[in-house]
């Protein structure tokens, strides 16, 4: 398995496991949707979806690239939610509430986003200039 393949199944896992966390809790979520967000829990419950549909989509050769730019675009609108999360303070069951934890999710964002496009084939910078299929 190459570096690729592995960060794309990496990825895939995690978003699984994401999605399946915004699917069973999604109460827990709740409390960092900014409030210019409709409908926030089913907002949340849709999240849970398009995260296990793009690491599905991952992991299909034909829906790879859609679903690299689908796990890029979703890390760039979740932002304001981790934004929210970081700056108010609001407390998560499980997940650390200082800025020990939530500085480096804020600055780690845009490696998600490339990552995403990585995985999915849409982008190979900076190890090449040429789309390679894999």
């Amino acid at each position: 398995m190459n570096g690729r393949a592995a960060m794309r199944w990496l990825m895939a896992a995690f978003y699984l496991a994401a999605g399946a966390l915004h699917l069973l809790s999604p109460d827990a979520f709740l409390p960092i949707v900014p409030g210019w967000v409709p409908e926030p829990r089913l907002t949340i419950l849709a999240t849970g979806v398009a995260e296990i549909l793009g690491a599905i989509g991952l992991l299909v050769p034909r829906l790879r690239k859609a679903a690299g730019i689908g796990l890029a675009l979703y890390a760039l609108c979740v932002l304001p939610a981790n934004i929210k999360h970081a700056v108010d303070g609001i407390a998560i069951p499980q997940l650390p509430a200082s800025w020990w934890y939530h500085g480096p999710r804020l600055a780690f964002q845009p490696v998600l986003i490339w990552w995403a496009l990585y995985a999915g084939t849409v982008i190979d910078w900076p190890w090449s200039g040429k789309p390679r299929r894999d």
